[in-house]
C-alpha cells in the first residue's frame, strides 16, 4: 500500500517501492526486504515526521465486547464535546462522519499511521482502536504509543490461527504486560496483566470501577462507583455483558477525562448501540440478531433473556477453529427450545460437514434441525415461531454477504428476516 503525506510518500510494499518514495520497515516485512531498498523508515520515526505523537491512542481488546466498547467509548467523547476518531471493524470514523467502510479489525500499522493522520487533520484529540489477537501477535500495533488500553474478556477463538488455547490467551495477556495505564475486567479469571498503573471494573469482584446494582428489564439500568462517586446509567441496550461493555466505557472515559461521574453516565443513554449487535429487528415476536460466533459470545446472548423460550439459527464459519463448533452446538440446546442449525461462512469446506460438527455437540437432538440453506432456515424459524418465544440470528450480525468458494455472495440476515415477516403477515 502506497500512502501520500504531507511531503512525503510511503510504501510497506516492495513491489511499489522506487527511490523517490520511502518504504516503512516493520518487524513483520524487515525480513522481507533487499539490499536495493535505500529509502528505510520506522513507524515510530514517520509518526514523528508527521506529529502526530499527541493524538491520546485507546486500544481495546477481548473476545468478545471489542467492538461495541470501543464504539461506547468513542461515543461518550464526542457527547463530551471532544474531537474523536474511531478505526475497527465497522470502519473507519471521524467525529461521527464515516471515512471508510469495514476491513481488518486491526489494519496494517501503515493504514493505522494513515487514520491517525486524517484524524490530526480534523483536530481530533483522540484515536479509539479494536486491537485483535492477530494484531498484537504480528505486531500490528508496533510504536503506538497507547494511552489507555482495555481489556474486555478472554474466550476461545481463533485457534485456527493460535493453534491453542494457551497460546491465544498468552497473545491477549501480552499486551497489558508494560507499564501504560490499562482497564482490566475484573471478573475475567484468565487476565494476567502488569498492575502498575491498572484500573480495574467488574460487578462481582472488588474493583476500581465497582458495579453496585444493574436492571436488565427494558434495557440496562445500573449503578457505579469510583472511589467516593456514585452515578447511575440507563441504556436501551440489551444483556448482561453490555453491562460489563458500558462500565468499561464509562471507566475508560473517567480515567481519560476525569469528569464528574454523573456527567459521564448521562450520556450513556444516547448510545444505541451497534449495528448488528443485540439488534432488535421486531419486537411482536421479539427477533434479534448478534454476532455471536463463539460459545461463550452464544452462552452471554443466551443469559441475557432468563426463563424464556429461546429458538436460535446458527452455524459456523469455515475454514477456522474446528474445536468449538460441538460446544457451540451444546451450548445452544441446553438453553434453546428449538434450534436450527444452518450455514453460516462456509468458505472452502462443504456446509453440511460444518453442521455436522456442530450437531455432534447437541445434548437433546430432538431440538435441533439441520437446514443447509440458512434463508430457508431463517424462514421456517419466523414461520413457527410462537408468540411468546425470542428468535436469536447468531454468528453474522451486520454483514451482508456470505462467504462461499472464495466469492462473497451478497446475503444480509436482517434482509432475509423483513422479507420472511412480510410474507408471514
Amino acid at each position: 500500500m502506497k500512502i501520500n503525506f504531507k511531503d512525503i510518500t510511503v510504501t510497506d510494499n516492495t513491489k511499489e517501492y522506487n527511490e523517490n518514495i520511502y518504504f516503512l520497515k516493520t518487524s513483520q516485512n524487515s525480513k522481507y526486504v533487499d539490499k536495493n531498498i535505500k529509502n528505510f523508515i520506522t513507524p515510530k520515526e514517520l509518526i514523528k515526521i508527521l506529529s502526530l505523537e499527541d493524538i491520546k491512542i485507546i486500544g481495546v481488546t477481548g473476545t468478545n465486547g471489542k467492538t461495541t466498547t470501543s464504539a461506547a467509548i468513542y461515543s461518550l467523547l464526542i457527547d463530551s464535546g471532544k474531537k474523536c476518531a474511531l478505526q475497527g471493524t465497522r470502519g473507519f470514523f471521524i467525529n461521527d462522519e464515516k471515512i471508510e467502510d469495514k476491513s481488518l479489525t486491526t489494519p496494517s500499522i501503515l493504514n493505522t499511521i494513515k487514520h491517525l493522520y486524517q484524524a490530526k487533520k480534523r483536530d481530533c484529540e483522540y484515536f479509539v482502536m479494536e486491537v485483535s489477537s492477530h494484531a498484537i501477535e504480528q505486531n500490528r500495533i508496533e510504536d503506538l504509543n497507547f494511552s489507555l488500553k482495555i481489556h474486555t474478556n478472554i474466550t476461545q477463538d481463533h485457534l485456527d490461527y493460535h493453534k491453542t488455547f494457551k497460546n491465544y490467551v498468552d497473545i491477549k495477556n501480552s499486551f497489558f504486560l508494560d507499564d501504560s495505564k490499562k482497564l482490566i475486567n475484573k471478573d475475567d479469571p484468565l487476565i494476567k496483566f502488569n498492575y502498575k498503573n491498572a484500573y480495574s471494573y467488574g460487578l462481582d469482584n472488588p474493583s476500581t470501577f465497582q458495579i453496585l446494582a444493574y436492571s436488565l428489564e427494558n434495557g440496562i439500568s445500573a449503578a457505579i462507583k469510583f472511589a467516593d462517586e456514585i452515578a447511575d446509567f440507563h441504556s436501551p441496550l440489551i444483556g448482561l455483558f453490555n453491562v460489563y461493555n458500558l462500565a468499561a466505557a464509562v471507566s475508560a472515559v473517567k480515567i481519560l477525562e476525569n469528569m464528574p461521574l454523573n456527567e459521564i453516565c448521562e450520556n450513556v443513554e444516547n448510545f444505541a448501540g451497534v449495528s448488528g449487535r443485540m439488534e432488535v429487528i421486531n419486537y411482536e415476536p421479539l427477533i434479534i440478531i448478534d454476532f455471536a460466533h463463539t460459545p461463550d459470545g452464544m452462552k452471554k446472548v443466551f443469559e441475557s433473556f432468563p426463563g424464556k423460550d429461546l429458538v436460535c439459527v446458527f452455524g459456523a464459519g469455515g475454514d477456522r477453529d474446528r474445536d468449538k463448533r460441538a460446544k457451540m452446538g451444546d451450548i445452544a440446546s441446553r438453553f434453546c427450545k428449538k434450534i436450527y442449525i444452518t450455514s453460516d461462512n462456509p468458505r472452502s469446506e462443504k456446509p453440511i460437514d460444518i453442521i455436522n460438527d456442530i450437531y455432534q455437540g447437541v445434548v437433546d437432538k430432538n431440538k435441533a434441525e439441520l437446514i443447509e440453506d440458512r434463508k430457508e432456515a431463517i424462514k421456517k424459524a419466523i414461520k413457527n415461531l410462537k408468540s411468546d418465544e425470542i428468535l436469536l440470528i447468531l454468528g453474522k450480525g451486520d454483514e451482508t454477504y456470505q462467504e462461499i468458494n472464495g466469492k462473497k455472495i451478497p446475503f444480509d440476515d436482517r434482509e432475509i428476516v423483513r422479507e420472511s415477516l412480510v410474507i408471514s403477515h
